[in-house]
């Protein structure tokens, strides 16, 4: 239950239409130099550019409240126009078609969210909004590689999306740390923490783990995440896509979760809840299943955001299912039921597509995760064991490193199960939920 007091106020990047797509981009290097006493950051970044359209004379990226200091290309000044958080910049070039440009940026700026400071606790954090801290495609289907360097105090332990490079010392007592994201996913995965943190590791079916906590000692952090190791082999096994890498978790002052590429972030509150009630360790698993349901395979746009959130909260009570029984998982679906009937008595039930999530609600969040998990639920229920589990392996494994539409992921299904099921789509998906059918299907 905790799974969905958690994540209910989750805000993915700003919301907008999907780009034009007359151009890419292939890779980003960012220096981040942030200062946590003043909340404040200095970043340089270069954003590699595959142009797609031989006539394109702008690129628009999403860059939140950063005042942009200089773009240039090749030593050359770029003019630019911030505009709200968007960020245009001209070419005054004739570029080909295909041709690549490396677009260095400044910047700097206060972030309000996206950047968290906490000097009080002497931690700084990425949550949600990426654009507040890097100038991106802030769109979930635009996937890219990334090279992070954070300069960070001496003592600060930290963990970012990538492999760590290097940790290379500078001048003034800091370290300029340095990750690699080698395989491209969206940007709003893109991220990092740091502090001065207790620390311990494990590993587990071949993955190299570590924990992070201020307040938490190091045996008590491998027992609150004793049970990472075998979800990630769950989830590998459902997936049919075991995985690799290493995985970090952090406890931090303050967050309702967020999963990132290789890590995830929850606060130091829940895991002192999770650690005295370990079946309530869902949104542990909630954020380790978006390893599969979110980054490897990503929604096409926010309209499906629920084949992201909707797949987290079922997969991670399929895993309480596996961990801690029936009862347990019985007890979230029931939850969820609870949740879909007091939607549709209230009369703001919606279609688990929407048409846009601008400014998404409560109840639309309401809709996303737990309606999309009961329906899932109820997928499961339709198809049997078998066919529902060989459609979710066959459609995550066809899609991963893709972005998605609940078009696809139907199509899917129906392969794998060989049913027509535009029925069921048209009632728990496409449609509004009739008066009654939740309470039906319990």
């Amino acid at each position: 239950m905790l799974l969905f007091a958690g994540l209910l106020w989750a805000q993915p990047g700003h919301a907008r239409p999907l780009p034009d797509q007359d151009f890419h981009v292939v890779h980003y290097t960012a220096r981040l130099d942030p200062d946590l006493p003043r909340k404040t950051l200095r970043g340089t970044e270069t954003i590699s550019v595959a142009l797609l359209d031989a006539h394109v004379r702008q690129l628009d990226f999403d860059a939140g409240e950063l005042t942009i200091d200089e773009v240039s290309l090749h030593g050359r000044k770029l003019s630019f126009e911030k505009t709200g958080h968007r960020l245009g910049i001209r070419l005054t070039d004739n570029p080909a078609t295909n041709r690549h440009l490396d677009i260095k940026v400044r910047y700097h700026g206060a972030p309000r969210f996206g950047l968290e400071f906490h000097p009080q606790t002497e931690q700084l954090y990425t949550i949600f909004s990426t654009s507040q801290w890097l100038a991106c495609l802030d769109a979930p289907d635009q996937r890219a590689s990334l090279d992070l360097s954070v300069a960070l105090p001496g003592d600060f332990k930290a963990i970012a999306t990538g492999r760590l490079i290097s940790r290379r010392r500078l001048g003034d007592q800091r370290v300029l740390y340095h990750w690699r994201q080698q395989d491209p996913v969206p940007s709003y995965v893109y991220g990092f923490a740091a502090g001065r943190f207790n620390e311990a590791d494990a590993r587990a079916n071949g993955v190299d783990m570590r924990f992070l906590s201020r307040d938490m000692s190091p045996d008590q952090l491998r027992q609150l995440f004793a049970d990472t190791g075998d979800m990630l082999k769950f989830f590998g096994d459902r997936a049919g896509i075991p995985y690799r890498g290493s995985y970090d978790q952090a406890l931090v002052t303050r967050t309702i979760g967020q999963e990132m590429a290789g890590l995830a972030l929850l606060s130091e509150a829940y895991g002192r809840d999770a650690l005295q009630t370990p079946v309530d360790e869902d949104l542990i698993a909630h954020e380790a299943a978006h390893q599969w349901w979110g980054i490897k395979v990503t929604c096409r746009s926010w309209s499906d955001f629920w084949l992201n959130e909707g797949f987290a909260d079922f997969m991670a009570a399929a895993y309480i299912q596996h961990r801690f029984g029936d009862h347990a998982y019985q007890a979230i679906v029931e939850h969820w039921q609870r949740n879909v009937e007091g939607l549709v008595a209230s009369g703001k039930d919606h279609p688990l597509v929407y048409a846009h999530w601008d400014h998404p609600s409560r109840d639309d969040r309401v809709v996303v995760y737990q309606k999309g998990a009961y329906v899932l639920y109820l997928l499961r229920h339709e198809l049997g064991e078998q066919a529902f589990w060989n459609g979710i392996r066959d459609y995550t494994r066809a899609f991963q490193g893709k972005s998605v539409t609940t078009a696809d992921f139907k199509r899917a299904m129906e392969h794998s199960s060989g049913r027509n099921l535009d029925g069921f789509f048209r009632q728990w998906v496409t449609g509004s939920t009739p008066t009654g059918a939740a309470a039906s299907h319990s």
